[in-house]
């Protein structure tokens, strides 16, 4: 009888990566889950291992905790292997991935394009630190035609997100891409809102990701940290960067992440299911004015996130029919969500942007960023979906 040919084995889906990613099955001491790894230096046996090192002959991935930690290399390759990148790093904050990254990326009289839209912090990072630095920005409306009218000779880089925060704007990655590979620029988005359940951009050629891994990645309102992911060349060079700068993520909250991110599959069908179901049921409310989610047919970018995205999260913007007092009632009102900024866990977050975001700045002022008085941001938590439609109804009542 002849012996049949081995069959291929399937690429895992993404619920067995989070699960399964960057750990080995034998672990140390036997252990089923992923050791904590505390120390600060790994030592060498002998000098000889120590020349052996340096000459790239013995393979350790340890020498100073500065440089990368075990328990820290598991939580990166998982996090690649969800994005579908070569290599990933892990740092400190969602912040500390963008700024080392764009540190990395740039130099004095480059040209950059970041959308209008993106993160504000990021937006004040290029505007007011790299400026000083000889680095030229240009800020454009968030779409690829403005992106295309904003680009320069000089243009080395494009900034943007998708989905936005707080209206959840998408960018059409396959057009963008086609874009900037015929001008060789390079690519970075932050999908942090999206995740790679719903959305992986390298797949559509992006060169780097990067998620604020302290919202969905996390998971559970418990850790800070960052990631970037993308190809290994240049994920080393920011690598390199990252040991002086000294942005990176303990090894405890390595250790945090790699636990949340064995649920991460399952927490993100909930967060889909619940802000689509929640999303329909304020669009229809009669105190409620407009809705901002991607998985409605009324949102202007609904045609893009439904043809790129598996699922469109737990986010949702909406404003009431009221002023800013009115809408600070509806979030007084409320019983399950909190008053907090942040997204991405198990409790449901509420608050209004003018405020917790924007409270430095006149109603003018928010108006000409496009921050409306009466808009409301919900981060649509674990709960159950009707309990949370329940008591926004009530609180909608108090409008």
């Amino acid at each position: 009888m002849s012996k049949s040919p081995d069959r291929p084995i399937p690429k895992p889906h993404i619920e067995t990566l989070a699960v399964h990613a960057g750990e080995v099955r034998d672990k140390a001491h036997d252990s089923l889950v992923t050791p904590l790894i505390m120390a600060t230096a790994y030592p060498f046996e002998n000098t000889d291992e120590l020349h052996r090192y340096f000459r790239g002959e013995h393979i350790r991935n340890e020498e100073y905790g500065r440089y990368g930690n075990p328990t820290q290399e598991v939580a990166e390759a998982k996090l690649a292997a969800l994005d579908g990148g070569e290599s990933a790093l892990l740092t400190s904050t969602g912040m500390s991935a963008i700024v080392t990254t764009l540190l990395a990326m740039v130099k004095p009289g480059m040209h950059l394009v970041i959308t209008a839209d993106s993160y504000r912090k990021t937006r004040v990072f290029v505007r007011e630190f790299l400026a000083k630095f000889g680095i030229q920005h240009t800020s454009c409306e968030p779409s690829v035609a403005g992106i295309a009218a904003a680009v320069t000779p000089g243009t080395r880089l494009i900034i943007t997100e998708s989905p936005t925060n707080p209206y959840l704007n998408c960018i059409d990655l396959e057009a963008l891409v086609a874009f900037a590979r015929e001008r060789k620029i390079k690519t970075l988005i932050d999908a942090t809102l999206a995740t790679p359940f719903n959305l992986q951009p390298l797949a559509f050629g992006v060169d780097l990701v990067v998620h604020s891994a302290t919202k969905y990645l996390g998971g559970h309102n418990d850790l800070m940290a960052g990631v970037v992911v993308g190809n290994d060349g240049l994920i080393e060079a920011i690598r390199e960067h990252q040991g002086m700068f000294g942005a990176l993520a303990s090894p405890f909250t390595a250790y945090m992440l790699i636990r949340g991110l064995k649920t991460f599959a399952v927490r993100m069908r909930q967060h889909n299911a619940s802000g689509q179901a929640i999303a329909e049921f304020l669009e229809k409310h009669p105190q409620v004015e407009q809705v901002w989610y991607p998985g409605l047919a009324s949102h202007g970018a609904h045609a893009i996130a439904k043809r790129q995205m598996k699922g469109f999260g737990g986010l949702i913007s909406f404003s009431i029919r009221g002023d800013l007092v009115a809408a600070s009632r509806v979030i007084d009102a409320v019983k399950i969500p909190y008053l907090a900024p942040s997204l991405g866990g198990p409790e449901s977050l509420i608050e209004q942007p003018a405020l917790m975001s924007y409270y430095d700045k006149s109603p003018e002022e928010r108006t000409k960023l496009g921050i409306r008085e009466n808009l409301i941001r919900l981060s649509v938590g674990l709960e159950n979906t009707q309990d949370l439609i329940d008591d926004l109804d009530q609180a909608l009542a108090k409008v």
